[in-house]
C-alpha cells in the first residue's frame, strides 16, 4: 500500500515544478523531499519524476499518480470535515431502546430536546427487548436503554432516573375509594388485576403484598395498565399501577396512593461502560433527568 503522505509530497512537486520549491511549501528539506520521492519510486517499481534543466517534471507515471493523490486529498478534507461535523454533534446516529410506559412521559420529551439541539443527528427510537434489554447497548446496537431496576450487565454502566412509585386502582364505589391514603394491608381477600409481564415490575408487587401480609387472589391477567383500568372499572377487581403506567386516568376510577412508603419500580438508564459519549448521548442523558426530576417522589 502507498503511503499517503509521500504522494501528498509527489503531489506538491509536481504542482510547483522543482523540489526545492515544494520543499518550501511544506516545510520540508529538499533532501528530505528528494528522499521521499526516492522511496515512493521504490514503492512503485517506476520512475516519477525526471530532470528538466534545473527542475524536475512528472513522468507519465507521475502524473498519474499526482492525479490520483488530488483525490486522496480532496477525500481526507471530507474525512476531517465528517469527522468534525461528527464529533460535534452536528451529524451521526442515536439510537435508543426504551419500554413502553416511559415513552411518552421520559423518551418523548428527552428525543424532542435532541432534535432541537443536534437536528442533523438521526434518532432511532425501538422497544426494548423484553428479556434482555440491555444486551443491545452491550452489544452496540444500541446507545442507550431504559430498563426497570438495575440489572447488571458486563460492560453496561446503569444509572438510576427516578423510583416509579405503584398507587391503588379503585372502582369509584369501593369503600376505600373515599379515603386519602390506602393501606395495603386493608385489602385482604379483594379479588386482584393483574397488570405486570413477569419481571421486576411483577416483582416490586409481589414484594409489596408480601411485606403487607397478603397473598394476592389474581382474578385477571392483563399484562397491560390500559386493560386492567378497564377491569378495574368494570368492577372486577383492584389493580395496583406504576404513576407513569396510568398515562390520563379513566374518569370511571379512583387512584389512591398508599400509606407509608410505597411500593416502586426503579427506572434507570443503561449505556457502555467506558465508551466515548457523543454530543447527542450527553444531551440526551441530559433531558432524560430533566424529564424525570418533577416526577421524582420526595
Amino acid at each position: 500500500m502507498m503511503d499517503v503522505r509521500r504522494l501528498q509530497i509527489l503531489r506538491a512537486v509536481v504542482r510547483s515544478g522543482s523540489v526545492t520549491a515544494a520543499a518550501r511549501a511544506l516545510d520540508y528539506t529538499p533532501s528530505a523531499v528528494s528522499q521521499q520521492i526516492a522511496a515512493l519510486e521504490k514503492e512503485t517499481g517506476t520512475a516519477l519524476l525526471e530532470r528538466v534543466g534545473r527542475g524536475v517534471r512528472p513522468t507519465e507515471a507521475g502524473v498519474l499518480l499526482s492525479e490520483h493523490a488530488e483525490l486522496v486529498a480532496r477525500q481526507l478534507d471530507l474525512a476531517q470535515t465528517a469527522l468534525a461535523d461528527l464529533l460535534a454533534g452536528r451529524t451521526g446516529r442515536l439510537a435508543v431502546r426504551y419500554f413502553a410506559t416511559a415513552g411518552a412521559h421520559l423518551v418523548a420529551p428527552a428525543v424532542a430536546h435532541v432534535r432541537r439541539e443536534h437536528p442533523g443527528v438521526r434518532v432511532e427510537l425501538k422497544l426494548a427487548d423484553v428479556t434482555h434489554p440491555l444486551a443491545a447497548v452491550r452489544d452496540g446496537h444500541a446507545d442507550a436503554v431504559l430498563v426497570v431496576g438495575e440489572e447488571r450487565c458486563e460492560g453496561v454502566r446503569v444509572t438510576p432516573l427516578l423510583d416509579d412509585p405503584y398507587v391503588v386502582v379503585l372502582p369509584p364505589d369501593h369503600p376505600a375509594a373515599g379515603l386519602d391514603t390506602v393501606d395495603l394491608a386493608s385489602l385482604t381477600d379483594e379479588p386482584w388485576i393483574g397488570s405486570e409481564w413477569p419481571g421486576p415490575c411483577l416483582d416490586a408487587q409481589l414484594t409489596a403484598f408480601a411485606a403487607a401480609g397478603l397473598r394476592p387472589d389474581f382474578v385477571v391477567d392483563s399484562e397491560d395498565y390500559t386493560t386492567a383500568q378497564g377491569f378495574v372499572a368494570a368492577g372486577l377487581g383492584i389493580a395496583l399501577i406504576p404513576r407513569l403506567g396510568l398515562g390520563t386516568p379513566r374518569p370511571d376510577i379512583t387512584v389512591r396512593p398508599l400509606t407509608g412508603p410505597p411500593p416502586t419500580r426503579r427506572i434507570c438508564v443503561g449505556i457502555r461502560e467506558g465508551a466515548r459519549t457523543t454530543p447527542a448521548l450527553r444531551t440526551l442523558l441530559h433531558a432524560l433527568g430533566r424529564a424525570a426530576e418533577p416526577r421524582r417522589e420526595p
